[in-house]
């Protein structure tokens, strides 16, 4: 590997998961990991595979659709979750186990009850396993940033002598300073030579999650673990945008740094994590949050006009950001659609762009100004549908007059039958997830809501996202909807979450029989 190059490890479809609300199903997470391929993500952190069999049927998935990018799945240093790793990645055509145990003294003591010499065996065993699956094997220090430099070394020392490739050292709880991070990771660069690949993962609890990790690469790291948009548990992870950028626009301070990152690809991977986790960054989140690249006071327009750098450090183009052109309009045809998907960076089969055009056609004769991230938001919507259990073919509501009694009636398709019910609720909303419940005999409770706009203007498109329990025992399921009619989007998120959670149990049924039958 050439010195200068920083392999970028993304563990969005992971880490990123783990922010609360951002589940998401298998179909989704196929799509975010073939476009962080598209982005030129080096390592996808693709799930934990021993924490449920639809994060290991995900995993498997993702490991036969992805080609150029390495997929990794996380594992305890426990021989099932080693086990159930080495499984789900077995199809890739590069692969990666990341083993880890905690090595700081408030873990070892109280988390796992163990000695420092237990623990440096049950990682030595844990990487020595792990290389029965496959050759290149991670493993991480857990609670790096608390602790004690020396046992590190004696741990990294003996997992390089079991086969590990790749050493990460996590400030798991974003504890740590980067002059801090910085002194770490120079002594445990200086021990471990070219034996190994240091890697760095930093936790956003003190805002200095990418302080600290261009703090790590500058003292010789040369892996960064990261997501998209900065998700992840508490306050997030490094934002790998942020990163990237930041080598590649302070080249001068960064010894000529270099990624495999598409940057045109990033503005386009993170409108696709936003869409599907339904969290957006926020506005003056650097890199792709919507203010990033604003400028109201009247002095900074004045001079981006004269000349972009003088309050420009970089441009909205590199990154995929057009300023929300308008593109077609109802008269443009299939051709004219394809080739605008194709500059937006889309590649889809004929299918999915039939199916996306006569979206694109309706919305067309329902606005007037179509925008790119209408088109961003029909494609999400098409990429990533899952079978339709249900599907919603007509919803009409009753009028919301003073003193009147909101009610919903829908059409649905089901098993080629059509079935039409009414019903009346507490509110508009409350009569459409009532109807939807006795048409399809599930009744599901409602966790969250929200609505946001896709666009711009006042016919611009709503994005409705739920999240709704079905089932007690297993957690929220997120469902999506778009529609320039706000309650007709509503009605398509509780309908998508009902089909997400359908689709999820059938798949949950499949594993088990597998299991029983021995396959």
């Amino acid at each position: 590997m050439k010195d200068n190059k920083i392999i970028i490890f993304d563990t969005t479809l992971r880490d990123g998961e783990q922010s609360p609300g951002a589940s998401m199903n298998t179909e989704e997470k196929i799509q975010i990991a073939l476009q962080l391929q598209k982005l030129g993500v080096d390592v996808i952190e693709a799930g934990f595979a021993a924490a449920s069999p639809g994060d290991f049927d995900a995993i498997a998935r993702i490991a036969e659709a992805v080609t150029k990018s390495r997929i990794c799945s996380l594992a305890r240093a426990l021989d099932r979750d080693i086990k159930a790793a080495g499984e789900a990645v077995s199809k890739a055509k590069m692969s990666r186990i990341h083993t880890f145990i905690a090595t700081s003294p408030i873990h070892m003591e109280y988390k796992l009850k163990m000695t420092p010499d237990q623990v440096i065996k049950k990682a030595v065993e844990a990487v020595q396993y792990a290389k029965t699956f496959c050759d290149d094997v991670e493993f991480s220090c857990e609670d790096a940033g608390r602790s004690d430099v020396s046992f590190m070394k004696e741990v990294l020392d003996a997992v390089i002598n079991a086969g590990a490739t790749t050493l990460n050292i996590p400030d798991t709880v974003g504890y740590r300073l980067p002059t801090e991070m910085g002194a770490i990771i120079k002594s445990l660069h200086e021990f471990v030579g070219d034996r190994a690949i240091i890697s760095v993962h930093n936790h956003n609890d003190l805002g200095l999650a990418v302080a600290n990790s261009l703090a790590c690469i500058e003292n010789g790291a040369r892996q960064v673990e990261c997501t998209i948009n900065g998700l992840g548990e508490r306050a997030g992870n490094a934002a790998l945008e942020e990163i990237v950028m930041a080598l590649r626009t302070r080249k001068d301070h960064f010894n000529g740094y270099e990624t495999n990152i598409n940057i045109k690809e990033i503005y386009p991977t993170s409108k696709l994590v936003s869409s599907i986790t339904g969290i957006e960054p926020q506005p003056n989140k650097a890199i792709v949050g919507k203010n990033a690249f604003s400028h109201e006071s009247g002095i900074h327009q004045d001079g981006v006009l004269k000349h972009t750098e003088t309050y420009e450090i970089m441009s909205a183009k590199d990154i995929g950001l057009d300023k929300n052109s308008i593109v077609l309009g109802k008269h443009s045809g299939r051709h004219a659609f394809k080739d605008k998907l194709s500059s937006l960076g889309y590649e889809l089969k004929d299918e999915e762009i039939n199916e996306a055009f006569e979206r694109f056609k309706i919305l067309a004769d329902q606005k007037k100004e179509i925008f790119d991230d209408d088109l961003r938001a029909l494609v999400a919507e098409e990429i990533t549908k899952i079978p339709q259990v249900f599907e919603l073919l007509r919803l009409q509501l009753s009028d919301c007059a003073p003193g009147g009694v909101p009610s919903a009636a829908v059409t649905i398709l089901h098993d080629g039958k059509e079935i039409t019910d009414a019903a009346i609720g507490n509110g508009t909303m409350d009569a459409i997830f009532k109807v939807i419940d006795r048409v399809c005999g599930v009744s599901g409770e409602l966790k969250d809501y929200k609505v946001d706009a896709v666009s711009q203007g006042k016919d611009a498109m709503a994005r409705v996202l739920v999240k709704v329990v079905f089932d007690e025992s297993k957690p929220a399921i997120m469902g999506h909807g778009l529609s320039v009619d706000t309650m007709l989007a509503t009605a398509k998120a509780y309908i998508g979450a009902l089909n997400s959670y359908m689709s999820m149990r059938e798949r949950l049924r499949s594993v088990k029989a597998s299991e029983k039958e021995g396959i």
